[in-house]
């Protein structure tokens, strides 16, 4: 892809990551019965932190404040080389879906060495609680995901998104709905919300990803809250342009782009209000009822990958 292509898709994934964020946030109040925040309150935030002075920990070192830059980049890159507007990636050529997750698990594991450096015991909870739980999500990530790249025959997204894109039906059978389960778990446990985690809250006893960033403040915490919602975006469009890729635009026309950009939209806005409805009808797992969930997870990634095998 061009410069320009890379250039938009930079600008669609930091302008449009706050904006799904903050409407998870106010359509849950809603159905709350509740006010809650307005759709354009992450925006102010990151805004507010990026003027803050940082209050750094004297017992912290450099990872501390090398870590939120880690965070953000590699959610930033890792949504480069995830189709999102037009079947061609802008980064497609550096890696696929491998380099996708490896740049994710890159991201959790420098999140967890940020909360784990100032050595407060919330920061520690946190990131043991993190790590333990990615023991069992990441398998599931990787194998909901080569469910579909067997089918595509490749690991390239955009060949992926490309493949499944058409008028034919193929990649909607058994198999594929598993692995749309399996993924849509994964992004309910990535993301830190309900029912594995609840990203309102600052309870000891049940705050996950919240622990890792309370020593954190400033530009650093608004470089790890927008890396979060960049991170949340590129679930979200996994789940939505490679198991879903109506109307994605095949060709960089204007209008094909126009299109592209509604529908794409529109998927995000369908994926949020499916995720406010599973947040808003469920309460949070106890911690020791996580790891079920997730093998739970893992076990429809299994079978769809088996089934994959088995009926092709």
């Amino acid at each position: 892809m061009s410069l320009p292509g890379i250039l938009l898709q930079t600008l669609l994934l930091l302008l449009l990551a706050p904006l799904v964020s903050g409407c998870i946030k106010n359509w849950k109040a809603k159905l709350q019965n509740r006010r809650g925040p307005r759709v354009w309150q992450p925006y102010f935030d990151i805004l507010k932190f990026l003027r803050k002075d940082m209050i750094i920990s004297e017992h912290a070192s450099r990872v501390f404040s090398f870590a939120p830059h880690v965070v953000f980049l590699t959610s930033l890159l890792a949504g480069l080389m995830v189709p999102m507007v037009t079947t061609q990636a802008p980064l497609s050529l550096f890696g696929g879906m491998l380099a996708v997750i490896g740049l994710l698990a890159l991201g959790r594991f420098f999140l967890a060495l940020g909360g784990l450096d100032p050595g407060s015991a919330f920061g520690g909870m946190g990131s043991s609680r993190e790590m333990s739980l990615s023991a069992i999500a990441e398998p599931a990530l990787v194998l909901a995901i080569f469910t579909v790249a067997i089918t595509a025959g490749s690991t390239d997204l955009s060949r992926v998104v490309a493949a499944t894109h058409g008028p034919t039906l193929k990649l909607l059978n058994p198999a594929h709905l598993m692995a749309f389960a399996a993924l849509f778990i994964v992004l309910l446990a990535e993301t830190g919300r309900i029912p594995v985690d609840n990203p309102a809250t600052h309870l000891e006893l049940t705050m996950i990803h919240e622990a890792m960033l309370l020593e954190y403040s400033g530009r650093h915490l608004a470089f790890m809250e927008w890396g979060a919602s960049i991170k949340q975006l590129v679930l979200m469009t996994l789940l939505v342009n490679v198991f879903f890729p109506i109307g994605i635009a095949t060709d960089s026309s204007l209008a094909a782009l126009a299109v592209s950009l509604s529908a794409y939209v529109l998927k995000l806005l369908l994926l949020s209000a499916i995720i406010v409805l599973v947040e808003t009808t469920n309460a949070k797992l106890r911690l020791f009822r996580v790891p079920d969930l997730l093998s739970a997870a893992f076990v429809l990634a299994t079978l769809a990958l088996l089934s994959t095998f088995l009926f092709q």
